[in-house]
Formats: structure tokens, C-alpha cells, sequence
């Protein structure tokens, strides 16, 4: 049996200034719904992907919470067995959180969404409407307008000639975007946090130029009724000397405004001798493509800008250390000023990362859990469509149900989510082979053997996944075609919806705004102003 914790004494193990991770064990569509406010997303159906990164360290002290339908059991059971030490379920889950009279929020990435309404209301950072962005375009006035979210996000709808610039890269590449001191900067996201956040961000670092945030980005642009453009691909060029030398000057400028924190090599070598009794985490803030290319050993990926704008999707050891690293300390800087804002007080920038370390190269494979079995037999694209047509297999897709939806799924595939899979066997044909995918294949080899304990039919995972199959230009069948669970797996944002946009926009941006006054009625944020 799982060590139990009452609603109340979590609540004080959040204050008590500890190592704490609150991992919320649910699909994300159930989460959205309603968690604890520093709760992290970790489904139990892809714990074994996403805990090595979420919390690290084994011996931390962390506290699983569900729907009170007992999930957070069987993720106890499977951490004790990863030799994860100090592990607790939160009595009845959220409902016993509210039982006693404690605040629950709704939405995802709810501290950092919290955060950037903040320092709207505590900076008083500039913004403008859609309304008036379009009439300074129209007037002809000297401006440049950044999309800071990542280039993915950009290239599904952007605002009529902005560039993208993703939120750590916008005080590191500004000065080679902006002709002159005369010219306004607006940077915008999809809806608040990243525009608002990319904009203090400039002011912060001291530009003379102008800057506003696009009052509720794209989202606000489309809802005046304004065109956006789609499949865009503008972004920032090659850094200039000059630009290099201004952007690495501001930064100073922010790290001692803000108290940025630096560390060398010798410093992280004795944080990393001492991981087992402190939470690490090294974060490379670069743009990932930077990082695909050479990384320091034991670092993962975390976009400055996503960083800030998903915290508790990164880092879920709440008053852990976090170790942040760039090329030229400018994006590392800009990240640390924000989380220093946010309440982490142990953030630090490591000087010289990349020529002090040995560095690794060539593809990055992710930290995992549960590989270390024997592998489950596979079937390449080609025999699974033999398969196929011969109606031999019945394929089971355990993908992100919108990569299911619209990047297109094997034709006749179910779609199925993993943690429910003997509900979802039953509702599916029988046969005597089934067949497991997922995007890439990995989360469909653990799945694999979940399935293989509840069947006698043979079980086999497609060798690649349903990216191979889709690579290797076979057919693919699009939309929730064949389900066998109900599609809770993903938080739908407003544009990834297929009716009532418009109305699930003006809720979500309604939704931010709200934030500032029910983190006060929780009182557990630690933002502060500088």
C-alpha cells in the first residue's frame, strides 16, 4: 500500500521550502479540468517517458494525485519499482483537495500563465490591440512585429508579416531585426503570456526602441476579424558581431538587475556529485535545432522562451537547482531573470558550457524508463499492410490522439490511450494479432506489453512507428475515425478544436485574466517584482 498524504499536510509540504514534485497522474484533457496549482502533468500512461525528466532525482519527495479512481496506486507501485523512494498519494485525489476547501485551477501550464498576468499588472507592460496594429500597419509606421512561440506553433497561423523569434532568442537577435532606435517592436504570441513576457523581456534588457505586446496575440487578431497568414517559415538570420555585442551588453545589464546567478565547470561538477541528495537539472536553452547538434551530457532541451511559458512541463521538483545553458550567456541570462521572478531561487547560468564540457553529439534519445525488457517482436509498414489486407491484425494506436487526428493514423487503426487499455480491448475486434503504434513507436513498445498481459493473441509493435509508416509513403487514414477510448489524452487549445473557436478563444483569454485573482485566493505563488 501506498504511503497516504492528507490535502492539509501537502498544502504545508508546499511552504515548508523542500524538495517537492506533485505529479498529477491523469491523461492532460482530465487535468485541464481541474489540479493543484503546482501540480505537473505526468500520465500514467507515459510515466516512463516523461518522469526521468520531470523529476530526476529518485529520492525526492513527491506526491501523486488523480481523479480518486486510482491511478495514483498504480503509478506508486511502478515508482517503487523504479526505485523512486519517497512517494506519496494524496488522499482522494483533487476532490479531497477541495473537500478541504482548497483552490483548484483549470487550463495547463497554469503557474507560468499565472505568471505572465502578473507582470502584466506589476510592470504595467505596454500592449496594443489588433484594432490598433492594424491601423499603425495601414498608416505605414516603422515597425517589426515577433511571433515568439516556436516555429511549429508559427507555421499554423501568424499575424500578416511577422517574423519568428522565439521568447529566449528575442533580446539575443532583436538588434539585427530592428533597422533603428525609431522603429516599434510588438511581439505577440497566440494569446498573453508569451507576448507579454517577450515584450517586458526587450524593456527589461533596455532597447530604445518602442516595444508592445499584440493584446491577446492571434487568438485577438482573429476574433477583430483579421486574416492570418499560414505556413509561414520567416525567421531570424545569421547573428551579427554588432548584434552579438549589444544583446550580450543588455544581458549584463538584466543578470545584475535581477541577481543572475553564474556558475563555471567546477561548480556543476560538484552539483552533479551531489544529485543524489539535491534535485539538477541541466537545461539547454538554446533553440533545439543548436541543441540537436552538440549538447552537454546530461542536458535536455528546454526553448528559453517554453521554459518560462510551460515551466511545470520542464522542471516538476519544486525548489530544485536548475543549471541553464547557452553559447553566449545572453538567452541563459534572459531564462534566468524570469525564473528568478517566478520564486526559483537556486537558477544559475553556466559560463563557457559548451568549450568546457566533452560534448555529445548525433541524435538525442530522450531519458526513459522500462526499456529493459526483452523487446516486443516487430513488423515493418510493408508486412503490417500485408497484414492488413489480409485482415490478419488489428492495429491499436496509442499516439497523442490530435497526432492521431490530423497528422493521420495506419487506415483502421484504434485509437486507444494506454493506461485504459483492457477497457479499450474490449470494445475493439478481436483478433488473433494485434499490432501497436505510436508516433514514433516508442510509448507503442511499452504499450506492447501492457497489451500482451491481457491478451493471448500474439502482440507486435510497427517497427517505427506511425512516422515510418507515413515516411515509407503509405496510405493514411485522418480524423477520430475508430475509437476505443474516450480522447482525454490532450488539452484542447482553442485552435485545435473543430467548432466553437471563436467562443473557446474569448474563454481561455478570459481564463488568463482571471489568474491573478485566484492565485491570490491560493496564496502559494512566490512571484516577485524586482
Amino acid at each position: 500500500m501506498a504511503r497516504t498524504v492528507s490535502a492539509r499536510d501537502l498544502k504545508s509540504w508546499i511552504r515548508d521550502g523542500g524538495e517537492l514534485a506533485i505529479l498529477d497522474v491523469r491523461e492532460q484533457g482530465s487535468y485541464g479540468k481541474r489540479h493543484l496549482f503546482w501540480a505537473s502533468n505526468a500520465p500514467l500512461s507515459r510515466l516512463e517517458l516523461d518522469l526521468p525528466r520531470l523529476v530526476p532525482r529518485k529520492g525526492a519527495r513527491i506526491a501523486l494525485c488523480d481523479g480518486g479512481d486510482g491511478l495514483s496506486e498504480r503509478a506508486a507501485e511502478k515508482l517503487s519499482r523504479w526505485g523512486y523512494s519517497n512517494v506519496s498519494v494524496l488522499e482522494n485525489g483533487v476532490e479531497g483537495w477541495a473537500h478541504a476547501g482548497l483552490e483548484l485551477f483549470s487550463g495547463v501550464y497554469v503557474p507560468s500563465k499565472a505568471f505572465g498576468e502578473f507582470v502584466e499588472h506589476e510592470y504595467g507592460t505596454p500592449s496594443v490591440s489588433a484594432e490598433e496594429l492594424n491601423a499603425m500597419v495601414q498608416s505605414g509606421e516603422k515597425l517589426v512585429i515577433l511571433d515568439s512561440r516556436p516555429l511549429d506553433e508559427y507555421a499554423s497561423m501568424n499575424i500578416p508579416g511577422g517574423i519568428n523569434v522565439p521568447g529566449a532568442e528575442l533580446t539575443f537577435r532583436v538588434h539585427d531585426l530592428v533597422p533603428g532606435p525609431d522603429t516599434t517592436v510588438v511581439v505577440n504570441c497566440a494569446g498573453r503570456t508569451r507576448s507579454i513576457i517577450g515584450a517586458q523581456s526587450l524593456i527589461n534588457a533596455g532597447i530604445p526602441n518602442k516595444v508592445v505586446a499584440l493584446r491577446n496575440g492571434t487568438m485577438g487578431w482573429h476574433l477583430a476579424g483579421y486574416t492570418l497568414e499560414h505556413g509561414q517559415m520567416r525567421r531570424y538570420g545569421e547573428l551579427t558581431d554588432s548584434g552579438l555585442e549589444a544583446a550580450r551588453s543588455h544581458a549584463a545589464d538584466v543578470a545584475k538587475r535581477f541577481g543572475v546567478k553564474k556558475i563555471d565547470r567546477a561548480g556543476v561538477d560538484r552539483f552533479r556529485a551531489e544529485a543524489e541528495d539535491r534535485s539538477l537539472y541541466l537545461l539547454d536553452v538554446r533553440d533545439p535545432t543548436e541543441f540537436a547538434v552538440s549538447r552537454v551530457p546530461g542536458s535536455l532541451p528546454a526553448p528559453g522562451g517554453q521554459l518560462v511559458q510551460a515551466t511545470d512541463a520542464y522542471v516538476a521538483t519544486r525548489n530544485a537547482r536548475i543549471v541553464l545553458i547557452d553559447d553566449h550567456g545572453v538567452r541563459a541570462t534572459m531564462t534566468a531573470s524570469w525564473l528568478i521572478q517566478m520564486g526559483w531561487n537556486d537558477v544559475y547560468v553556466y559560463e563557457n558550457a559548451l568549450v568546457s564540457e566533452h560534448l555529445e553529439a548525433g541524435h538525442f534519445i530522450p531519458p526513459a524508463l522500462g526499456f529493459d525488457r526483452e523487446p516486443m517482436k516487430s513488423v515493418s509498414p510493408e508486412s503490417l499492410q500485408m497484414l492488413i489486407e489480409a485482415e490478419s491484425a488489428v492495429v491499436v494506436d496509442v499516439a497523442r490522439s490530435l497526432y492521431y487526428r490530423d497528422h493521420g493514423h495506419v487506415p483502421g487503426a484504434w485509437f486507444a490511450v494506454r493506461a485504459r487499455l483492457a477497457e479499450a480491448l474490449r470494445k475493439m475486434p478481436e483478433s488473433a494479432h494485434y499490432v501497436v503504434t505510436s508516433e514514433d513507436g516508442r510509448l507503442a513498445k511499452l504499450a506492447a506489453y501492457d497489451l500482451a498481459a491481457l491478451t493471448e493473441s500474439k502482440v507486435s509493435v510497427l517497427a517505427g512507428g506511425t512516422d515510418r509508416w507515413r515516411a515509407d509513403g503509405l496510405p493514411v487514414e485522418k480524423g477520430m475515425t475508430h475509437l476505443a477510448s474516450e480522447p482525454d489524452d490532450v488539452y484542447l487549445r482553442p485552435y485545435d478544436r473543430e467548432q466553437g473557436v471563436e467562443e473557446a478563444m474569448n474563454e481561455y483569454l478570459s481564463w488568463e485574466i482571471e489568474l491573478v485573482r485566484q492565485i491570490e485566493r491560493d496564496g502559494d505563488a512566490r512571484f516577485v517584482k524586482f
